[in-house]
Parts: C-alpha cells; sequence; structure tokens
C-alpha cells in the first residue's frame, strides 16, 4: 500500500493499480520527441536501395555492380555466355552464405570450383542431369541452383520455391531459348555471333547499340538486362578466384 501525502495532513491511503505488461513486448520505453523533418532537408535523406546481393563486377562508372540473388520468391535468371562466368557468380554467391546446388552433365568442369569453395565446408554439390531434389532454401538458407545443361535445356523438375534463384547457362542459343529467356527475371547476355544477337535484340527489346555491341564483347564483359533495365558489367577476379577457375574466357 503507497500513501500519498499533502500538506498539513496525515498521509492518506492510495491504492496501486497493477502495471499492465503487453505480452512480447516488455515495459515501455522514455518517450521521446519525434523526429521531423522540413521539406528542404527531405533532399538530404539518401537511402540503399539494390545494394543487398553479390558483386559481379563494375559499371561503367567504375561501381561495384550487385545482384540480388535472393528473394522471399523465386527468381529465374538465365546466363547466355561461358560457364567461367557461371562458376564465378557461383562462387561468390557461396562467399555470402548460400548453397549451390548444381545440376550438369559434365561434373568434372565443376568439381574444382565445389572442393574450392565454402573453405572446405560442403556448400557446393553437383548433381547428375534429373537429379536434383528439394533443396529446402530459406531465408537463413538461400540456394543457388545452377542448370548447366548445355543449349538445349530440359523443363527443371524442381518446384520454384521462395529463397531460390536458379540461373540457367545458355552456352549459346538453342531451339528452345526463346521459352528459357522469356521466363527469365533476369538474363546476362556475354558475346554471341551476330545472328544471335539479332535474336536476342527481339525478345529483350534491346537498343540498336546493344545488338551491335554484342558481337564484340571481351570475355569478361556481360549485358545484363531486365524488361526496364540495361548494365554493362565488367568482371574482375580476385588473386584467389583466378587460381581457381583461371582467366575469363567466353567458352570452354
Amino acid at each position: 500500500m503507497a500513501y500519498q501525502t499533502y500538506p498539513g495532513q496525515a498521509p492518506q491511503p492510495v491504492e496501486q493499480r497493477p502495471v499492465r505488461v503487453r505480452p512480447g513486448y516488455g515495459l515501455r520505453g522514455p518517450r521521446r520527441e519525434k523526429h521531423v523533418l522540413t521539406v528542404e532537408d527531405l533532399s538530404a535523406l539518401a537511402f540503399p536501395v539494390g545494394d543487398d546481393g553479390v558483386v559481379i563486377g563494375l559499371d561503367h562508372q567504375q561501381q561495384p555492380a550487385v545482384i540480388g540473388l535472393f528473394r522471399p520468391s523465386a527468381f529465374e535468371v538465365v546466363l547466355v555466355g561461358g560457364m567461367w562466368t557461371a562458376q564465378l557468380i557461383a562462387l561468390r554467391a557461396a562467399a555470402t552464405g548460400a548453397r549451390i546446388a548444381v545440376e550438369t552433365g559434365r561434373p568434372q568442369a565443376w568439381a574444382p570450383m565445389a572442393q574450392a569453395a565454402g573453405g572446405g565446408q560442403p556448400c557446393v554439390t553437383i548433381h547428375q542431369v534429373g537429379r536434383l531434389g528439394a533443396q529446402g532454401a530459406s531465408v537463413a538458407s538461400p540456394v543457388l541452383v545452377v542448370r548447366d545443361l548445355g543449349a538445349r535445356p530440359n523443363r527443371s523438375r524442381l518446384s520454384a520455391a521462395p529463397w531460390q534463384t536458379t540461373l540457367t547457362v545458355l552456352p549459346y542459343l538453342g531451339p528452345n531459348a526463346s521459352r528459357v529467356i522469356n521466363a527469365a527475371d533476369l538474363v546476362g547476355l556475354q558475346r554471341v555471333s551476330p545472328q544471335e544477337s539479332e535474336l536476342l535484340g527481339r525478345l529483350l527489346s534491346l537498343a540498336p547499340g546493344d545488338v551491335s555491341a554484342l558481337p564484340t564483347l571481351p570475355d569478361n564483359v556481360t549485358l545484363w538486362a531486365t524488361r526496364m533495365r540495361r548494365q554493362y558489367v565488367m568482371t574482375n577476379q580476385g588473386e584467389a578466384e583466378t587460381q581457381v577457375l583461371g582467366g575469363p574466357r567466353r567458352m570452354d
């Protein structure tokens, strides 16, 4: 029982009410003044958007180019290019803590990268064609599925899942390339023939300058394209990556 004292009077008993605590929140903390900005101050604010993900190289301004590979929904990426670029992306994705599952008909070409990734931890697994099962991707354990099945990849038996990204590697454009590219959320284009460049220009609504540039791209340059954006990226590998993958090359 608490007492309340008034000048010249004896202490009077005061009824205490129990403190209600909101479950899961705890006691209310100290109250502070709200943060208020004027309209003129808003231009000084800068929020990083799109800078979380895997660094794949440098853009035309020599700034890091980043792909946000892992998302709350399934994400489809197609790379019309070489295995070197695909392995570099997989190696860097593994460095961020992701698991890599490779479905390929040439496992011997992926074995050195799988052994080098993860500092000895089994974060890269190699699977025979058609033998890739569910990966159990989650926000705490995202998965990059690499499909290295040549120019005519079959339809994947693996169901799309949140935090699971599929990277399909096309060394060149095969008969079903239009289906694969039209289903992609992001497409990477390396050096291709002039005929392939014309087809890609129609599929992705590329500008004439991009169509003419594709047949002349260096081995370490990729044009990444969505329906709305285009960005050229130059990939420079580190010393450790060079020891594992060798130098850039368009074809293997």
